[in-house]
């Protein structure tokens, strides 16, 4: 079954382990921030510094484990039609677009989508930590280390799947930053996959 989630918000759900989960651009050009929390102790979350460690980039696609803060695998990207996503940058948020963009009254953004999403868990809003952003396109320059936030290399139809490794708690949004989206704002869809 896919669900689809409405532009600018987000939901949490469960996955369990061998369960894999796609997330789908079905319009194009629309990042997705994911977040994951060990379901039997969410103080284990992904962890965006171990894993590009351990991959030695920091762009992950097709066959790299995701890992956790506590170095366990929690994910595994078993399918990936982009090949571009972003492991740096946090969830947009309100003081995100007031300090870079002077919004006066912004948008909650991805971060604050998150925490609501992820709340009725029992998961605090300070724990949530840098997503994987899916689809996010998020060229570094080799020479100063500079970053710019270009449109996603997505187009419809396009998506990812990821296997989990253990039974997981899932944040995941249609990202509310008009730059991460190319200025439009669209739906994200998922399928959970093995669920019976």
């Amino acid at each position: 079954m896919i669900h689809t989630i409405a532009p600018r918000s987000g939901v949490a759900f469960e996955l369990r382990r061998g369960e894999r989960l796609k997330v789908i651009d079905p319009q194009g050009e629309q990042v997705a921030d994911l977040v994951a929390f060990n379901r039997a102790d969410l103080g284990e979350a992904i962890s965006s510094g171990r894993s590009i460690d351990y991959a030695s980039r920091i762009y992950l696609s097709t066959g790299d484990p995701i890992y956790s803060n506590r170095s366990g695998v929690m994910l595994r990207i078993v399918e990936d039609t982009v090949g571009r996503h972003d492991f740096l940058l946090s969830p947009c948020s309100a003081e995100m677009f007031r300090i870079i963009y002077g919004e006066a009254e912004p948008h909650r953004g991805c971060f604050g989508n998150l925490a609501a999403a992820l709340a009725p868990y029992g998961v605090a809003a300070d724990a949530i930590p840098t997503a994987f952003n899916v689809f996010m396109n998020v060229p570094v320059n080799p020479d100063t280390g500079a970053i710019t936030v270009e449109p996603p290399l997505s187009r419809p139809g396009d998506h990812i799947v990821f296997e989990a490794q253990m039974d997981l708690l899932i944040g995941l949004t249609a990202c509310s930053a008009g730059q991460s989206n190319n200025f439009a704002f669209k739906p994200i869809q998922y399928e959970i996959l093995g669920r019976d």
